[in-house]
């Protein structure tokens, strides 16, 4: 009777732990769904709700010209980006998430300049208090380089018009 009871008692607890140990957090779902609403209010051009996702002092550290800091700063960037590629249509590979972080490999395209552009690449988002805190991007460098302009030809080389036979 006891071996039956311990056998029991073990069965219910493997049960028990294989149920909480597998599955995503509360927080880490939470962290997915406003990373989706992010991804969905920029590629419809609807960015009233931003502040509901990001936080007021966020870092977008996929700048240009360095880090964007805060809200105003990272729609502004998100609306110009929007406005230059409107037609653009993001697909989602694989979304990863814990309760900091979600990471998202994805692959977007669209019309920049009269250009047809193809971008994969991985986007990380930190997250604190259920809103974004940090964004940094990772593109693929295939793609970047078909995105840039053609190198300028090289320079004629340089003759030295004075030469030790021409004195």
């Amino acid at each position: 009777m006891r071996n039956l009871l311990f056998l029991l008692l073990f069965a219910a607890g493997s049960i028990c732990v294989s149920c909480n140990s597998g599955g995503m957090s509360a927080t880490a779902k939470k962290n997915m769904e406003i990373n989706d609403a992010i991804v969905k209010g920029y590629g419809s051009g609807n960015f009233d709700k931003m502040g509901d996702y990001i936080a007021a002092d966020g870092i977008d550290h996929g700048g240009e010209h360095g880090d964007l800091v805060g809200l105003d700063s990272i729609v502004a960037n998100m609306k110009r980006y929007q406005a230059m590629m409107p037609d653009m249509k993001s697909t989602t590979t694989k979304v990863f998430a814990d309760d900091e972080y979600v990471f998202t490999w994805s692959t977007s395209e669209g019309t920049m300049g009269g250009q047809k552009i193809k971008m994969t690449g991985v986007d990380v988002t930190k997250f604190k208090d259920g809103k974004a805190v940090e964004h940094w991007v990772y593109m693929d460098p295939n793609d970047m380089a078909k995105m840039m302009p053609p190198p300028p030809p090289p320079a004629a080389p340089i003759i030295d018009s004075v030469s030790p036979g021409n004195k």
